[in-house]
């Protein structure tokens, strides 16, 4: 099959699959259309958002659409990294033998990652990293692909153990998860206080999502949008010489290099979804909310005057 197929197959294929998805979750288009991209692109994706918001449903939901395993950790204050990880426990031989845990899964719906500790939180970011793991010096590749979605509840924060910097920059996109609206909370109650039942088809196997990832990082992207991708990193750093006096006022720090990959990356899938052979700067602007919102550090005068990291980032674009 030729790239150009396999584009034009895509789009339709990402067209039944949030139909698919359609059938269980109302509404939160832009939260799907993130998560999709995030998952086509090889990324791994942080969901901000109040409880009771059906982020479980959504993600098992997709996961049985393309055709994946789930597996879904509750972070604790007491969760250890042996027991998302693994151990080795004595068989009945008396000998090792590797019990794998939920980590070994090719969808991760990490719930309230920072209610955990940075011990058990660096475990499953070396997961995320690598895609493999590391039990008494012997290294185990996780399957492909792989996706972790972690959750954050933005209400409370006692007791909590927030997410490095570095830690959140591994995270592709940043999606925030909203109040369903009226109309779709009427929706919500009918389907979900009914007796009837609703059947996913899986519409991918893994090797499929695999090469489609392989397909996206193959799309070719002219110099200029490059250009725009990295310019626009650049002016989120206070020190910076692009930078404007708004940034200056508003941010201590800008995003890495890492959010320029991203940016790129997320732009190739987005032109790809929407039936494009190369990606250009609205497709960049298309996904820079998402990507950017979690790696710039606003300082308190931007607090004080209710300024968020969107209209920081609105106003760069």
């Amino acid at each position: 099959m030729s790239d150009v197929t396999a584009i034009h197959n895509l789009v339709q294929k990402r067209n039944e699959l949030k139909t698919e998805i359609a059938k269980i979750i109302v509404g939160q288009d832009a939260v799907v259309d993130q998560i999709l991209l995030c998952i086509f692109s090889g990324g791994h994706a942080l969901l901000i958002g109040v409880p009771g918001l059906a982020k479980t449903l959504l993600i098992n939901t997709l996961s049985q659409a393309l055709g994946l395993d789930f597996k879904r950790i509750q972070f604790t204050p007491d969760l250890m990294p042996s027991d998302i990880l693994g151990s080795e426990i004595l068989d009945e031989n008396r000998r090792f033998k590797f019990i794998k845990g939920p980590v070994f899964s090719n969808i991760i719906l990490a719930d309230e990652i920072n209610r955990t500790p940075p011990k058990t939180q660096a475990a499953l970011l070396e997961a995320m990293q690598e895609r493999s793991v590391t039990i008494a010096g012997e290294n185990h590749k996780l399957d492909l692909p792989y996706f972790v979605l972690a959750t954050q509840n933005p209400i409370e924060q006692e007791g909590t153990y927030p997410l490095p910097e570095a830690q959140l920059d591994r995270f592709m996109f940043a999606i925030k998860l909203e109040y369903p609206s009226f109309e779709e909370e009427v929706q919500v109650v009918k389907r979900t206080t009914s007796d009837a039942k609703t059947t996913i088809n899986p519409l991918f196997t893994a090797q499929e999502i695999i090469d489609f990832q392989h397909l996206i990082r193959r799309i070719p992207v002219a110099d200029n949008v490059i250009e725009y991708a990295v310019s626009l990193v650049s002016k989120t750093r206070p020190d910076n010489k692009l930078t404007n006096d708004f940034v200056r006022n508003y941010l201590d720090w800008g995003a890495g290099p890492r959010a320029s990959q991203n940016l790129i990356l997320a732009a190739k899938a987005h032109a790809a979804f929407n039936g494009k052979f190369s990606p250009d700067i609205e497709d960049v602007k298309a996904v820079a909310i998402g990507i950017l919102r979690h790696r710039i550090i606003k300082n308190y005068k931007a607090d004080a005057e209710g300024i968020t990291e969107e209209i920081i980032i609105q106003k760069l674009l």
